[in-house]
């Protein structure tokens, strides 16, 4: 497996922070258009690099504020061979706008002082919508879909990947195997429903302990991505083995499921004082838990609040 110089969460006692809610801030807060809530094409362009390299330099700029560790995770959620095809990436495109995401951020990361506390992540999407499972995989054919984007990731210098918003088990198996096969540490985020069950009505115990069963323990830790704390926090409150090997917290602003938020015609942003709270309160219970950051709805004032508490 590829090594880092840099200490990885699940290596490290120290805390580390992410960036909020990236598509909700550029479409509602910077009044942006995202074609298929795709990101990636803005590191084409100019201008676009720009406001994506702004908008992470103020999260950088809270962490080390704080003194804590930061994960920049590269804008390349629907930088997978379906979604880039509706927004008019071929497959030679879309290998070079994953590797310029990275590198950009590498670049970035560059820029700081205390660079060694900054990890880069390449971050991978779900072939199907993020919110429902459509249309599901097998493992064999998550492991083949998504190793376009693993091999593009394995040519750069990042640290790990980030597989997010994983609705059902046999995808992020297939990720991780082919992960493992470019050698790349590889992160699992799954996401909840109200009832911190999986899109596909899973546990998180049993996808946790289905993933590890079926890869050796592959991924380096887990996440749970783009649901509210109190729809999950009672599912992970618990001493088992699998609820240690959760390391990571990127959470909804909104309380909304994932139905409800896919109606809304408005930003859901919450109460940021009251979204660290929820994280405090999760991390008195799991003290592993050591990466905080957003998904939809969350911007700097969230993440600003987390930092507060260290």
């Amino acid at each position: 497996m590829r090594t880092t110089n840099r200490e990885l969460p699940h290596q490290s006692k120290g805390v580390f922070l992410t960036d909020g809610g990236l598509e909700t801030t550029l479409i509602f807060h910077k009044e942006m258009e995202l074609p298929q809530f795709a990101a990636f094409p803005l590191v084409d362009r100019e201008e676009g690099s720009k406001i994506l390299l702004d908008y992470f330099r103020e999260y950088i700029d809270i962490a080390h504020s704080a003194n804590l560790g930061f994960i920049l995770e590269s804008p390349t959620w629907r930088a997978n061979p379906d979604w880039a095809k509706l927004v008019g990436y071929d497959e030679s495109a879309l290998k070079e706008v994953n590797q310029k995401a990275v590198h950009a951020l590498c670049s970035l990361r560059d820029e700081y002082s205390n660079n060694e506390k900054i990890l880069v992540s390449g971050c991978i999407g779900p072939r199907g919508d993020g919110y429902v499972v459509t249309d599901a995989m097998t493992i064999e054919q998550a492991e083949q879909y998504h190793s376009q984007q693993l091999a593009s990731f394995s040519d750069t210098q990042l640290d790990l990947v980030n597989a997010m918003t994983m609705t059902y088990v046999e995808e992020a198996i297939g990720i991780v195997k082919a992960a493992q096969k470019h050698e790349l540490p590889v992160v699992i985020s799954f996401t909840t429903e109200t009832d911190g069950r999986l899109p596909s009505g899973m546990s998180l115990q049993e996808a946790i302990e289905l993933v590890d069963e079926a890869t050796h323990s592959g991924p380096v830790y887990y996440c749970i991505n783009c649901a509210h704390p109190t729809h999950f926090a009672e599912a992970i409150d618990s001493d088992k083995p699998w609820v240690k090997r959760i390391r990571g917290l990127r959470a909804n602003a909104s309380c909304m499921s994932h139905a409800e938020l896919d109606e809304c015609e408005h930003l859901d942003d919450g109460d940021p004082v009251d979204f660290a709270k929820q994280y405090a309160l999760i991390r008195l219970g799991l003290g592993d838990v050591n990466v905080f950051g957003g998904c939809c709805g969350t911007d700097t004032r969230h993440i600003s609040e987390v930092a507060a508490l260290y």
